[in-house]
């Protein structure tokens, strides 16, 4: 890598390639080995506009703290997405200022170092789907959007929904968070001029099939400007949400 490295600013001295083309280049150069078991792309932010994100289901509290610390000396912020209360009593000693988020499950070190425009908007059908919501508000704050929660507003007592109109109205981008059937995206969709991100949730009864029932409910929403992320996927609503956001600056 380094020979690469020094081969690529070697060409922006003699003139050769451009700064410009230079930084394209660097976009896709660099990553780094933490033992023998991942591959930390240090260049993610810069590429992306937000580093990479350590995901913690299936990796064991050793790993976690070995990865969070080769990403610690190279980004301001750390984040991990996924992280029970018990994996998160085991890597905390080993991780100097590490916070932690409990309902949303994910702990992170450092902070954004930017400050975003726009308001990114939550919703919930109920309050078994707020662990979800909570995964996607802190992901967004953590990159630096304002966030907008409006918990417990499900088609099962609409009048809730509708009394906060206004808040749909002005909203720049929502993320509706639902389970069960489903249907809360499809409403808040026929109501908002705005892009709505629907994330359906594994909670509801035998039928809901682990969240596959409000997947499908909402990939076949007849209502518009709805895009859907994978069942129980918080992080990636906020991501997507963010980009939205991001594009129209």
């Amino acid at each position: 890598m380094h020979d690469n490295l020094k081969q690529l600013l070697e060409t922006v001295a003699t003139g050769e390639l451009s700064p410009e083309k230079a930084l394209e280049e660097l976009k896709y150069l660099h990553y780094e080995s933490v033992g023998n078991f991942a591959k930390i792309d240090h260049h993610r932010n810069l590429r992306t506009g937000f580093p990479e994100v350590i995901f913690g289901l299936g990796k064991t509290p050793e790993q976690i703290v070995q990865i969070m610390r080769v990403m610690e000396s190279k980004n301001p912020l750390v984040m991990a997405t996924k992280i029970s209360a018990a994996v998160y009593a085991q890597i905390q000693p080993s991780l100097r200022g590490l916070r932690y988020f409990p309902l949303a499950q994910i702990c992170c070190l450092g902070e954004s170092t930017m400050k975003k425009e726009g308001t990114i908007t939550i919703l919930t059908a109920g309050t078994a789907d707020l662990p979800i919501a909570e995964e996607a508000a802190i992901t967004s704050e953590l990159c630096g959007f304002t966030v907008k929660r409006l918990w417990d507003v499900g088609v099962a007592g609409i009048h809730r929904l509708l009394s906060h109109r206004d808040v749909i109205a002005n909203a720049d981008v929502i993320i509706v968070v639902a389970g069960m059937e489903g249907a809360l995206a499809s409403v808040v969709a026929g109501l908002a001029d705005c892009p709505i991100v629907a994330v359906p949730t594994s909670i509801g009864y035998g039928a809901s099939f682990n969240g596959l029932a409000p997947l499908l409910t909402m990939l076949n929403s007849c209502a518009t400007g709805v895009g859907v992320v994978n069942i129980d996927n918080g992080f990636g609503a906020a991501m997507l949400a963010g980009k939205i956001l991001h594009r129209h600056q």
